[in-house]
């Protein structure tokens, strides 16, 4: 018998309790057709298991609700919807410092109890899947907390700003209206009126946060899935540059199936090698993402992206040198030992 067959004679038999029409194991029987025994035995799992508040009156040979605040639930979990919660409260744990994760615990606590009587135990979806992060940060919960707010309130905002291209933190007021987790890093998009641009904040950056009376409304042409389908990474733009990579046969079997991004063109050539071609607003994200390939990809164009891969290749190299290797292991042991 489907759940939601079942359910649905649950809310049924709920709404008549509290519209004192006093039903019983016979109304529900005609209602739904089915035998009285199982109207009775889903009439008794509603008190019993479910815990509804339903007291039988001799004189009306009917039920009613002692406590007619009580209310089933109108939203159906599955085993499914109780491990999409568990998933989505481990991530918000991981990256939010807890600091949504332990706010619906609770709830998710609550619900387990219920889905317990069904034969969802919530130990087998921890035990069965979980989530690692091996590079992530935790922003602070008040900064966090006061951004979603302002987001979903459309109220601005005053910060204190330490951007890593300047030495010197800095005082804005930003219109905040998206944030979103970027490879474990909370980030947060909005219109800055000091720069008057459209801005990408990191949270972890935020040293203070103040939220103001003042409302906005958004400007310009910003649409949150245009904005993140627009180019490759963290890095947004309304120009783009066409990048096109090939990884080695080798290397090949290990990306093959990886999503740079939305509109990525994938092409296997004839030796094995794998040809990826996206868009990119901004160089310096995927340098750095192509040299954790080593010489398992090349830049195929464009050429000024070839040619930073080139030199920072060559720095890496210089770094191994024989010479360079000698030099860095006498400071290290001259720093540890004492010796020259």
């Amino acid at each position: 018998m489907p759940s939601s067959i079942v359910y649905e004679r649950f809310l049924w038999f709920e709404l008549q309790a509290k519209g004192g029409r006093y039903p019983n194991s016979t109304t529900l029987a005609r209602q739904f057709e089915i035998s009285q025994k199982t109207a009775q035995r889903a009439i008794v799992f509603m008190r019993d298991r479910l815990g509804c508040p339903l007291v039988f009156d001799q004189h009306r040979k009917g039920y009613y609700y002692s406590n007619n605040t009580f209310s089933l639930s109108a939203i159906r979990l599955s085993a499914g919807d109780l491990s999409s919660l568990l998933l989505a409260r481990d991530l918000l744990n991981n990256v939010t410092n807890r600091t949504l994760g332990k706010d619906i615990t609770h709830a998710i606590d609550k619900i387990a109890v219920a889905l317990k009587s069904h034969g969802v135990n919530i130990r087998t979806v921890k035990h069965a899947v979980s989530l690692r992060f091996i590079e992530y940060t935790q922003a602070s919960e008040t900064v966090f907390k006061h951004a979603l707010e302002a987001c979903l309130n459309k109220r601005s905002i005053e910060i204190t700003y330490a951007s890593p291209a300047s030495n010197e933190p800095t005082h804005r007021t930003v219109d905040p209206y998206h944030l979103y987790n970027y490879m474990g890093t909370w980030h947060l998009v909005g219109y800055c009126h000091l720069r008057r641009q459209f801005r990408n904040f990191n949270l972890l950056r935020i040293a203070d946060i103040r939220m103001l009376k003042q409302t906005f409304i958004i400007r310009g042409p910003f649409d949150a899935d245009h904005y993140f389908s627009s180019s490759f990474g963290i890095f947004k733009g309304y120009t783009t540059r066409t990048v096109t990579l090939r990884f080695s046969p080798l290397k090949a079997k290990w990306v093959d199936g990886l999503i740079w991004h939305p509109k990525q063109g994938q092409t296997i050539c004839k030796d094995g090698s794998l040809e990826l071609t996206f868009p990119v607003a901004e160089f310096a994200e995927i340098v750095m993402e192509i040299l954790k390939h080593g010489a398992g990809v090349e830049v195929v164009s464009p050429p000024e992206l070839r040619d930073l891969v080139k030199n920072e290749a060559e720095k890496v190299s210089k770094l191994y040198k024989p010479q360079n290797i000698e030099k860095r292991c006498r400071t290290l042991f001259g720093r540890v030992r004492g010796v020259e």
